[in-house]
């Protein structure tokens, strides 16, 4: 970006041990950084990390808002084109918000997922694992973790953990709204939105009671589905939508494309979606499916087996090798197979229905060149391909 002559930013959320060095500015939360009073570390005269600085009485959101603010107003040339990435820490477990949202929603009952009692079947038929907001799936303790009544039968305790979640989760998703409308706001003030390219995106989608589950890291859809949405008065049409494959690694050489460059930089695996931004018609070469793989086998106490599978349009197929890399802690090992057109909710394993076996195969054999061309076997950890090679059938 700064090649093609854009001043460069990074504030909020880095998550990294690195300097974001590689910016014109930064002033970036150490680690997940904190909800209130939040610490920043920025550039300065001493060595990376030790320059820090202190927003005494605020919330995340609205620091990290402030500061980007602050560099929007006072600190870019403004006779230069900016790329910014704006990072809030909001929403992540556990949920605080700005204490002026404590009474939103307070007297709203928010509908339930058609699923919240329904755990994922597991390839077995079996499967009772993950953490979730009822007594079912309780490793992480997260009701009790709310403060809800013991007491209440297991169907009323998992209502009320569920209304508690989801209402600190949407008033820290205000506070991130809100803010998002004060940056809005600058850009109209100065001239600058229509001319301005604004992605709203997250690492992840979430867990909020679906299949009885909380947080991230399995793939069915609410978790493997990412937000993803973009402002560019100039290149789309207000409420358009588009159902290509994409995934994050897109996001860079996308960036670029709209920034002047025609070529994708050989080490990034992504590929330029400007054309879908723009409504063109899809490349017959586009990807017909995209991967994912879930390594870190039942952390944190979230109770999540390892797992790996690629997504199609319509189908989605999932491989449940559920071990550690050295072959420890070991779960169910599975298949699973999903129709996402007839069954949007993944509430039925199709995997030993004999109706799909030609296309369970074909997907097999595309799930098996896909982790070829990403480097992403599983030869130097024998224990999984063990497991990998007595089920792949």
């Amino acid at each position: 970006m700064k090649k093609a002559g854009y001043q460069t930013a990074m504030v909020g959320k880095w998550h990294l041990k690195q300097e974001p060095a590689a910016f014109d500015y930064y002033c970036v939360l150490p680690g997940q950084g904190k909800y209130h009073n939040p610490d920043f570390r920025i550039q300065g005269a001493k060595p990376w990390p030790k320059n820090v600085i202190q927003k005494k009485g605020m919330h995340s959101s609205d620091a990290i808002t402030e500061i980007s603010l602050e560099w929007l107003k006072n600190k870019r040339d403004k006779l230069k084109p900016f790329f910014l990435m704006h990072h809030f820490k909001a929403p992540h477990d556990m949920f605080d918000n700005a204490r002026r949202y404590d009474s939103y929603l307070q007297d709203v009952t928010i509908p339930e997922p058609a699923n919240l009692f329904n755990p994922p079947a597991g390839s077995d038929g079996s499967r009772n694992m993950g953490s979730g907001v009822g007594r079912t799936h309780a490793p992480w303790k997260l009701a009790r973790r709310l403060g809800i009544p013991e007491e209440l039968d297991d169907r009323k305790y998992a209502q009320a953990g569920y209304q508690e979640y989801l209402k600190r989760y949407l008033r820290c998703v205000k506070g991130v709204d809100d803010n998002i409308k004060r940056l809005v706001d600058y850009l109209k003030e100065t001239g600058e939105l229509d001319n301005t390219v604004i992605i709203y995106t997250g690492d992840q989608g979430f867990f909020l009671g679906e299949h009885d589950l909380m947080d991230k890291r399995w793939m069915y859809e609410e978790a493997f589905r990412m937000p993803f949405i973009v402002h560019a008065p100039k290149l789309i049409q207000a409420g358009s939508t588009n159902d290509w494959l994409i995934n994050n690694t897109d996001f860079a050489p996308t960036i670029l494309d709209l920034a002047g460059f025609r070529t994708t930089p050989d080490y990034m695996q992504g590929h330029s979606f400007s054309a879908a931004l723009k409504g063109k018609a899809k490349p017959k070469s586009w990807r017909t499916s995209t991967y994912y793989r879930y390594w870190m086998h039942m952390a944190h106490n979230l109770a999540a087996p390892a797992h790996f599978g690629i997504r199609g349009e319509r189908y989605k197929l999932v491989f449940f090798y559920g071990c550690t890399p050295n072959g420890k802690n070991r779960t169910p090992v599975g298949w699973e197979f999903y129709d996402l057109k007839k069954d949007p909710q993944e509430m039925r394993n199709l995997y030993s229905e004999p109706e799909y076996a030609k296309l369970i195969a074909t997907m097999k054999l595309e799930l098996k060149s896909t982790r070829a061309e990403l480097g992403e076997t599983d030869k130097k950890y024998p224990a999984i391909q063990a497991i990998i090679d007595a089920h792949w059938h």
